[in-house]
């Protein structure tokens, strides 16, 4: 073997995306307020890309799309000197000796065009959420009510730093975290009683440091079956987990009847002291397609185009490319930003077309969850998806990608119609929420003084035809929170 440097000239084949196809697989990934966001985006960094004020009335087929004349763009994209200053390039056209288009001018912008300026700004405006008080603004408010020493606040203060209300508003630290390493015993105790003064405050249970401690901290002696409450949160917080009920009333003496009204009690109380501190984030969800239901009884997809403006290239810059009189620079930087808006509308429309095909193909597949309900869900791949429309896999996957369809029986992200499944003894196939939703009734009807093992669940499966394996009822059944057998048992009547 001879190993040497130089220069080589070789053949090979490459693989490359072209800008263009690139562009259309991140619009077709886009979901519908993702979409309007990088419309608007583009409407700031194209001079030359507007929106078609047009009679709402008038159907999407009747409104006229310009696009630039082939003889005025060439096909490819316009590669342009760096060296140039577009921007400057871009002054020069503004400050041309030349009549301003109507859209430049703020005074001639249609009623239309006003109104919905108007009415976006408004929803702006109305949907900013105000400030919710956050627990340690509630926490500190209530401190400085208090007569407390300036050593005393700075340490409270400090402690709920540390508070986190996603975490239920416990206490994780160390107090000796919170103090120099060579903190003397004065200093050891003065973190102690702040902590022990937040773990008064509102709401009650904040500061613990445990589940035990933040139980014990909701206890008052007026509280019904407080004794009771406080033997089982002392010492049988585990066996109640466990529904090891016999085993504490061999320890406590008390009945089951009398455990089961004290554990009713405890399950009054509050795990997460802090939870109602926590922003809840519910994401605003906008259906990108609709199903309606034709005169003939088949299920129909539309696409949601209301929402995005209807874009065109600038008559006023192809009339001037096309014209002759615009500078080499000026024709440059025209022909770049007229084939960047081209490519935008292409691949905005190419997202219309391919979402509405694999929606369509989908819905035509699930169309007897949609008669039915969700209990009569087809297995369903992708790759059937693709086959069926035409395209690559990967299409489908980022067609169906973050969007939502709204169908006569709700609103569902599209990758919800997706679906592994299994073999019926006969055969047939039968998708995973089916055997989830029979797998919680079999459960819902069960004899709680002696509830069905996950063998026995196996079994009842097979009853009614479904072949499944024993790990795979364990694993649908702990992810749908279903207790084990033991756990699910009720003492009450042995």
């Amino acid at each position: 073997m001879r190993l040497s440097f130089g220069l080589e000239a070789r053949q090979v084949q490459v693989q490359k995306l072209a800008p263009r196809m690139i562009q259309s697989m991140e619009i077709l990934q886009l979901p519908l307020q993702e979409l309007q966001e990088r419309i608007e985006q583009e409407l700031a960094e194209n001079p030359l890309l507007e929106m078609l004020d047009r009679d709402p009335s008038l159907p999407d087929e009747q409104v006229e799309r310009e696009l630039p004349n082939e003889k005025d763009v060439d096909d490819k994209p316009i590669v342009v000197d760096e060296a140039h200053n577009n921007a400057d390039d871009f002054e020069r056209l503004l400050n041309l000796d030349r009549e301003v288009p109507d859209y430049f001018d703020e005074s001639r912008r249609s009623s239309n065009r006003m109104e919905e300026d108007s009415d976006r700004a408004h929803d702006v405006i109305s949907n900013v959420a105000d400030r919710p008080e956050s627990l340690q603004d509630h926490l500190l408010h209530q401190l400085g009510e208090m007569d407390l020493s300036l050593e005393l606040m700075q340490m409270a203060e400090r402690i709920i730093s540390t508070l986190d209300p996603l975490d239920g508003g416990y206490f994780r630290s160390s107090l000796r975290d919170l103090l120099p390493i060579d903190a003397t015993k004065e200093q050891i105790a003065l973190a102690e009683r702040a902590l022990a003064l937040i773990q008064q405050l509102d709401p009650p249970g904040i500061g613990a440091r445990d589940l035990r401690e933040c139980l014990l901290l909701q206890l008052t002696p007026t509280m019904f079956m407080y004794e009771e409450l406080k033997t089982l949160i002392t010492s049988h917080l585990e066996d109640l987990r466990d529904n090891r009920l016999p085993l504490i009333q061999k320890s406590t003496g008390y009945s089951i009847d009398r455990i089961q009204k004290a554990w009713s009690e405890l399950r009054k109380l509050n795990p997460k002291p802090a939870s109602g501190f926590s922003e809840a984030f519910v994401p605003n969800v906008t259906p990108d397609v609709a199903v309606v239901r034709g005169e003939d009884g088949q299920y129909l997809v539309q696409v949601d185009e209301s929402r995005t403006p209807t874009l065109h290239i600038s008559k006023y810059y192809r009339e001037r490319l096309a014209s002759g009189t615009a500078t080499p620079e000026e024709r440059e930087y025209i022909k770049r930003k007229i084939n960047a808006a081209q490519w935008l509308i292409e691949s905005i429309e190419q997202r219309r077309s391919t979402l509405t095909k694999v929606s369509q193909a989908i819905v035509d597949h699930q169309t007897k969850f949609l008669d039915e309900g969700p209990e009569h869900i087809e297995p369903l791949k992708m790759q059937q998806i693709a086959d069926k429309v035409g395209v690559h896999v990967t299409t489908v996957s980022r067609a169906v990608d973050d969007k939502f369809i709204q169908t006569p029986r709700g609103i569902f992200p599209l990758k919800r119609f997706f679906v592994g499944g299994t073999q019926t003894a006969e055969g047939d196939d039968v998708a995973w929420d089916i055997i989830r939703i029979r797998l919680q009734e079999i459960v819902d009807k069960e004899n709680k003084q002696a509830p069905l093992s996950d063998d026995d669940l196996v079994e009842e499966l097979k009853k009614q035809g479904l072949n499944v394996a024993r790990r795979t009822v364990t694993k649908y059944r702990q992810k749908m929170g279903i207790p084990s057998s033991r756990q699910r048992r009720d003492w009450s009547k042995t």
